[in-house]
């Protein structure tokens, strides 16, 4: 078998804000934590127990503006992507991280919708055309029948 796969997919809260870097020639990159949680039953105490693994999440380009742009911490979202291993040295110590590198992504729940307001009727939230013009006027004394 020659072929391999390297796929993660996550759903899982930020951990932090989406913290972001520009580079010359308007390429950019974000990075955020993911919490996931299992949760099970301890069979000889009967304790809930619940852990959590957290996971660096690398997004790029335009798609990292949009996170920057809808994404605060507590957001849970839908990640896919590819599994990558860096290592570098700092003070004489070599260092190393995993990441996934995100391919796809869904926002499953941000605050800023949380803070919008809710309509009980879909056509309230549906937005009106406004005119300032002053010459449109009511009109319905004009009518010809």
């Amino acid at each position: 078998m020659g072929n391999s796969l390297n796929k993660a997919m996550l759903i899982g809260h930020l951990g932090d804000e989406v913290k972001m870097h520009y580079f010359e020639g308007g390429n950019s990159i974000g990075r955020f934590p993911i919490a996931t949680n299992e949760s099970y039953t301890n069979k000889q105490t009967g304790e809930k127990i619940t852990t959590t693994e957290w996971h660096n999440v690398v997004v790029r380009n335009k798609l990292a503006e949009i996170c920057e742009k809808y994404l605060s911490k507590g957001d849970r979202v839908f990640v896919e992507g590819r599994i990558k291993t860096r290592q570098w040295e700092q003070d004489g110590v070599k260092r190393y991280t995993t990441e996934i590198q995100v391919t796809d992504m869904s926002f499953l729940t941000t605050k800023k919708d949380l803070n919008k307001p809710v309509s009980s009727s879909p056509v309230e939230t549906l937005e009106k055309p406004v005119s300032n013009d002053d010459s449109i006027k009511d009109k319905s004394d004009d009518l010809p029948f």
